[in-house]
């Protein structure tokens, strides 16, 4: 019985470690990874419901079983749209509340808002790069969305609420 449960504590550890998206081994004191580091996250972009003057484009972060869950506050910074991998020249202001908290973890997706002027001169792009923010600042590292959308000068980004 002590040898299965070796075993079976073994595969679990290598499994961790060899399968993308599966719940991980914990850290060194005994806590999982935070969701909110960039390499612990998945995010991707997709059209949502345009408005008045504005197409949007919805922001997912989602993040597979296995890490800490994370808070989250106002909207992400340093954004950089690229396409082909090739960097647009467009710069992202912010709109909306900056101080509201949300969480970030497996089973508790995430999204904002990219809000860009229809005016006829949108650029086509397929990444975004980012800085997440946290109620005390600015979290390390560069997040990374891809998918299919628009940018323009006037581009807003909206803060990170709950839900895909």
């Amino acid at each position: 019985m002590r040898m299965n449960r070796t075993l079976i504590a073994a595969a679990t550890a290598a499994l961790a470690v060899t399968a993308p998206g599966t719940a991980l081994a914990a850290t060194a004191d005994g806590t999982a990874p935070s969701a909110c580091r960039p390499a612990n996250h998945l995010a991707r972009i997709a059209q949502d419901q345009s408005s008045a003057g504005h197409l949007h484009f919805r922001v997912t972060l989602t993040v597979p079983a296995g890490y800490a869950p994370c808070l989250l506050a106002g909207s992400p910074t340093d954004l950089t749209f690229s396409e082909h991998g090739s960097t647009l020249p467009v710069t992202a202001g912010s709109y909306g509340d900056q101080t509201g908290a949300v969480t970030l973890g497996p089973g508790r997706p995430v999204h904002f808002d990219l809000q860009v002027p229809n005016n006829g001169r949108t650029r086509p792009a397929d990444e975004a790069s980012f800085t997440l923010r946290g109620p005390d600042g600015a979290i390390p590292g560069t997040s990374v969305a891809e998918g299919a959308f628009a940018v323009s000068e006037g581009t807003l980004v909206g803060p990170v609420q709950p839900g895909a």
